[in-house]
């Protein structure tokens, strides 16, 4: 009673593929298996970020002297 035989799983395999379909079931086994692909992936870059080591505290906190900035009064149509 606790576990189920082959034929129990291909009729219900059988009963999935009447239900939704086969193009259905492809375009999900696509998605899943891209988004399995782009979890791993993304799971590989985390850790080579933690590797890496953060840009230096001079360029991140450049003071701004040598950049001129001209402030503009917008006026607006009458």
């Amino acid at each position: 009673m606790g576990s189920f035989s082959i034929w129990h799983w291909l009729i219900v395999l059988l009963i999935v593929v009447m239900v939704f379909g086969t193009k259905k079931l492809k375009n999900l086994g696509s998605d899943l298996g891209g988004a399995v692909k782009g979890f791993k992936d993304g799971m590989k870059d985390g850790t080579s970020a933690e590797e890496k080591p953060a840009a230096p505290a001079a360029q991140v906190a450049a003071p701004a002297a040598d950049k001129t900035t001209i402030d503009v009064e917008a006026k607006t149509k009458s």
